[in-house]
This record gives structure tokens, C-alpha cells and sequence, in this order.
């Protein structure tokens, strides 16, 4: 089996595996128990950026995928590999980092004053209602915290 074949079944094999671990039809887990709710003010409002993880190595796949399709369009023989090869890895590259910069969404750090005296930051999706000195709940816990108007 030539260099290429090897390559271009190594490469259809991965793209199966990726795609295949990307596809669930399973709902995502219920949460169950009760929920903490902490209520508190509103001490500052900071802008940040939050990434956006929906989609992990979807830009690197197929920026990949072009990278080896352009590098296959370049001369022949093992030259023709090696241009595989390199496409497909600058293009995986390329891609990820293309990715990085569209999976971001603007978000706000908030500090909040329990009612108990300790100051909690929870960073959310903007919410345009939310301003300092505003009496807010926290609801849930860790990455799903949220902070709402009272």
C-alpha cells in the first residue's frame, strides 16, 4: 500500500472517530436535588469575553480537511504526500484558530454581597438589566450559576 493510501485511510478513519464523537442522541443528564439560592447586591459589573465549548475541534477538523484536499491538488508522488501531510496539519491549525475567535460571546463578571457578608463572582452572559446596587438571587452552583433581579 502506497504512502498515500496509508494517509488518506489514516485521515478517513479519524474524520469517522471525530464525527462519530460528536453525534448524541442522548439528552443531556436532568439535574436533580434541590437548588441554593442566595440572594445579595450587586457590588460591580465587569466585561469579559466567555468561550463558547459547544463545539470543540469542529474548526481544526475541517480546516484539516481543506488543508489536505488543497495539498492533494500539488504535484506527485511522495511530494504529493508530504503537500497532503502539510495541508492537512496547517490547515488544522488554521482552523482552530479560526474557531477560537467565533466560539467567544460577550459576558459580564458580576460581584455580588451576600446578604451573609461574603462576595461571590459569578460570570454569565450579559444581562442588560443588571446594574450595581440592584438586590439579585443567585441561582444554582458552579457553571451554572446565575444572577437575576429580585
Amino acid at each position: 500500500m502506497s504512502l498515500s493510501k496509508s494517509l488518506n485511510s489514516l485521515f478517513a478513519l479519524f474524520l469517522a472517530m471525530t464525527f462519530a464523537g460528536c453525534a448524541s442522541n442522548e439528552p443531556a443528564p436532568a439535574q436533580t436535588g434541590m437548588q441554593t439560592i442566595l440572594y445579595g447586591v450587586v457590588e460591580k459589573i465587569t466585561p469579559t469575553t466567555i468561550s463558547d465549548e459547544k463545539h470543540p475541534g469542529v474548526g481544526a477538523v475541517l480546516g484539516g480537511v481543506g488543508g489536505g484536499l488543497l495539498g492533494s491538488l500539488v504535484g506527485g508522488g511522495t511530494g504529493r504526500d508530504v503537500a497532503i501531510a502539510v495541508g492537512a496539519i496547517g490547515g488544522a491549525i488554521a482552523g482552530h484558530e479560526v474557531q477560537k475567535k467565533y466560539d467567544t460571546q460577550p459576558g459580564s463578571e458580576i460581584a455580588v454581597r451576600l446578604d451573609s457578608g461574603v462576595l461571590v463572582v459569578v460570570t454569565q452572559p450579559v444581562d442588560p438589566d443588571l446594574k450595581v446596587g440592584d438586590k439579585v438571587m443567585i441561582q444554582g452552583q458552579g457553571e451554572s450559576a446565575r444572577v437575576t433581579r429580585t
